[in-house]
């Protein structure tokens, strides 16, 4: 996904982990059997009508399964040295994980974590584990091993990247927790860890390390969005400072360069933190900058898993329609079969794999110079599945040119008519558009005119804007017509749009080739930045 940014856009993190766009999706290949020449050589039985007697020698003679090219398959064998230790002696005795142990619990040390205390019966212990990863770079060399040490937090009774965010925080009660295998005190054997900060594996860490982070930016005087919690925004004069974060994961940027690097050197005093510069991940989606390249691969040499399992397969789907909207209805149609899918399913599930073999290079463009008006499509397949007799609604949200959200997926209930079905997703949307329109206002985003809902059901248009409820629609919910107090209001718009110029139509239903290209470039996926 390749957007325009401006060159301020940092990207802090703690262990430098970058996803590609598209993860790893399984392709039914199977290795060619093991040939025995002795075999083959000493074999007299006479050749079958189809087999080849002439004297060239071939791969199918030699057995030898050669692979699609149109499926881009990358086979990536892993060193025995690249293999992550499951057991704490064997990491041990590798000086690259025993290193990687002494840094982390390094770290720990320094930050204070625990103190030794006697051990007592009245204490609830916690135990301790280590856990080995190696982190990768996008092109599958190694960038680092790393290891954790976490707490079981299933001992416990119910009740930017940051270089180890959740030990940044502090409890409010006491925990316990035995000392780390290979780490423990030998003058004080009997002694276990009183825990003063979070660690990994807590149930208390997460919010612990959200709280120490909240205090800090509001004191350096960041604003929460009631919209968004992990969204926090600084506004100064004429400077603008916005700072996403989940979990351990930072993006700041804003207006003014020496400001934003300011900020990162206060995180950087309170918090340990790794600046990973100009942003090119987050979250599993690649960034690319244009114009430098239009033509830039999102991914290239990434490694295919040879997964069989259906759902596996569609869950990685589910997550790749999120940057692809063109795929976003093929995944919803997969889903539907997660509980019991056949043959027919998986032969389904490989067709789209091979489309997306097939546009790698395809992804949303974004442009600096965009406007701030936003509308979006819906439409609404009405009892289109068989099966249930539901109906398949989608839409799409634009910021300017700019998709940035979108939907298919089956409606909940069974309708008696298409407009009921469209009303009932223009209904939705309204509820998805009120939220965008409070996070553009905290990010002081002034709309130049209210949103547009463009839908091509001329019935559910019109009962959009009247306050006269006909006969046939009065068994409707009444949380449906809050659209009309919106629309009455002048805070949105419905408008008719011809079923042509419909953009949401390729997220609820197989269209022939050249009216889905035609649809793919209009809702702005294309295979090199526009002009």
């Amino acid at each position: 996904m390749p957007p325009q940014r401006d060159s301020s856009c940092q990207h802090l993190s703690q262990n430098a982990q970058l996803v590609d766009r598209r993860p790893s999706l399984p392709i039914d290949h199977l290795p060619p059997e093991p040939h025995n020449s002795e075999t083959s050589s000493a074999s007299t039985t006479a050749p079958s009508p189809h087999q080849n007697t002439h004297p060239m020698t071939t791969r199918a003679k030699n057995n030898i399964c050669k692979p699609l090219t149109k499926m881009n398959l990358t086979v990536v064998l892993s060193q025995p040295s690249e293999i992550e230790p499951h057991i704490v002696n064997q990491a041990l005795t590798d000086p690259k994980w025993r290193q990687a142990m002494n840094d982390e619990f390094d770290a720990l040390v320094r930050n204070g974590t625990w103190g030794l205390v006697p051990s007592t019966s009245m204490q609830n212990l916690v135990g301790c584990k280590w856990v080995f990863r190696i982190k990768r770079l996008p092109d599958g060399s190694i960038d680092r091993y790393k290891a954790r040490l976490v707490a079981k937090g299933f001992h416990q009774r119910p009740g930017l990247d940051v270089n180890n965010a959740l030990l940044q925080g502090h409890l409010s009660e006491d925990v316990y927790m035995a000392q780390p295998l290979g780490f423990v005190d030998r003058d004080n054997l009997t002694h276990v860890c009183k825990l003063k900060k979070a660690i990994y594996g807590l149930k208390q860490a997460p919010q612990a390390w959200y709280l120490e982070l909240l205090q800090f930016l509001i004191e350096s005087g960041f604003t929460n969005s009631h919209a968004d919690t992990s969204l926090f925004i600084l506004h100064s004069g004429d400077i603008t400072i916005y700072l996403l974060v989940y979990v351990d994961d930072i993006i700041i940027t804003g207006t003014n360069t020496n400001i934003i690097q300011r900020y990162i050197n206060l995180l950087a005093q309170r918090f340990s933190i790794k600046d990973l510069g100009v942003l090119s991940y987050f979250l599993g989606i690649e960034v690319l900058t244009t114009p430098s390249d239009g033509n830039l691969t999102l991914h290239s040499g990434t490694t295919l898993t040879n997964c069989t399992e259906y759902r596996t397969l569609v869950g990685n789907l589910q997550y790749l329609s999120l940057t692809c909207p063109d795929i976003s209805y093929v995944v919803n149609k997969l889903s539907q079969f997660i509980h019991r899918p056949t043959s027919e399913h998986w032969n389904a599930a490989k067709l789209l794999l091979r489309y997306l073999c097939g546009t790698l290079t395809h992804g949303l463009f974004l442009h600096k110079a965009n406007t701030f008006s936003l509308h979006a499509f819906s439409y609404a397949d009405w009892v289109v599945n068989k099966d249930d007799y539901t109906s398949t609604s989608a839409y799409i949200v634009y910021l300017g040119y700019h998709p940035i959200s979108w939907s298919s997926k089956k409606q909940c209930t069974v309708v008696q008519s298409s407009i009921e079905a469209e009303y009932q997703l223009v209904s939705s949307i309204t509820s998805k558009i009120n939220w965008i329109c409070s996070l553009l206002t905290k990010l002081g985003v002034t709309l130049p005119t209210p949103p547009v809902i463009y839908c091509d059901n001329v019935g559910a248009t019109y009962l959009c804007s009247n306050l006269v409820f006909h006969s046939c629609m009065k068994y409707v919910a009444i949380d449906y017509h809050f659209i009309q107090d919106q629309v009455q209001s002048g805070a949105l718009r419905v408008i008719h749009v011809s079923s042509t110029d419909q953009l949401a139509d390729t997220l609820t239903k197989p269209l022939p080739g050249s009216r889905f290209q035609e649809l793919r470039v209009k809702i702005g996926i294309s295979s090199k930045a526009p002009s």
